[in-house]
């Protein structure tokens, strides 16, 4: 079986890492590296993998196409990548825009979208839960160091403001208000409210905590309500600690956890998938 060709779509901390892994492993295939400047990749990339203009992405002959820049990259591409190859929304925050989730939906007819499930453990079960419509209730509770946040508006003038060393909640609401003002933090909730998608981005639940405390790790907690058997609710609550230093905004079980998302992408026909 010929070796998948990924294009990765941004250069940052986590782009640089596929990169180079996926040029290390045998089943797949480096086909191109676009970043908004340029200029970065020159002497770190092979000047035939680099794609100056994500237009002429199709040209490159990618198997699956990789975002790890930004969610703009979903709205103003998504659709293009989808009518070339499988995709792989690596900013799912993108969805929580219900024009951006639809035109996703549209275009994944030949094509599949997927969304990598990342810190969100229990992905698959939920999607189960969800496809059943047993799923009655999911929150997402992120705990992290201050610096590890990065926020838009209202939030980053809060977690400015906190001092010592008592944790605060910064937001706990509907997914749907939260990702954004946190595009760069939530992709979690946003894997979370697409598994458990018969309640969606407005009834799926997103708490942060800031808390200085935290030095050495990202917390993930995953609360799920199923049915009432015999007058008792299903629940399960897991919780997820990701070794993290302070200012790291990506924990480090991420980056292996992303990889796995990658090889698992792609195959699976039209449609929205988990990875």
């Amino acid at each position: 079986m010929a070796p998948k060709r990924v294009g990765i779509v941004g250069y940052g901390h986590l782009g640089k890492f596929l990169t180079k892994a996926v040029q290390e492993r045998p089943d797949l295939e480096l086909a191109f590296v676009w970043n908004r400047t340029t200029s970065v990749l020159h002497g770190e990339v092979e000047g035939r993998y680099i794609c100056e203009n994500l237009e002429n992405c199709s040209q490159f002959s990618p198997d699956l196409i990789v975002e790890v820049s930004h969610p703009i990259i979903s709205e103003k591409y998504g659709p293009m990548f989808l009518n070339t190859a499988d995709y792989l929304v690596g900013s799912p925050t993108a969805l929580a825009s219900q024009p951006v989730e639809d035109a996703l939906r549209a275009a994944a007819t030949s094509h599949g979208l997927y969304v990598p499930a990342g810190a969100f453990w229990g992905a698959e079960d939920i999607l189960k839960m969800a496809d059943r419509g047993t799923l009655k209730g999911l929150k997402v509770t992120m705990k992290k160091h201050p610096s590890c946040f990065k926020f838009e508006g209202e939030l980053k003038a809060k977690n400015e403001q906190i001092c010592g060393s008592e944790a605060v909640t910064l937001y706990d609401g509907p997914v749907r208000g939260l990702c954004p003002l946190a595009p760069n933090n939530v992709n979690t909730m946003a894997a979370a409210a697409m598994a458990g998608h018969n309640l969606g981005f407005d009834v799926v639940q997103g708490c942060l905590v800031s808390d200085p405390k935290l030095t050495d790790w990202h917390i993930v907690e995953v609360e799920v309500t199923g049915p009432q058997i015999a007058g008792r609710n299903f629940t399960v609550k897991t919780t997820r600690n990701n070794p993290a230093d302070p200012g790291a905004v990506t924990g480090s079980a991420t980056y292996g956890s992303f990889l796995s998302s990658v090889v698992r992408a792609g195959g699976r026909g039209p449609g929205v998938h988990l990875c």
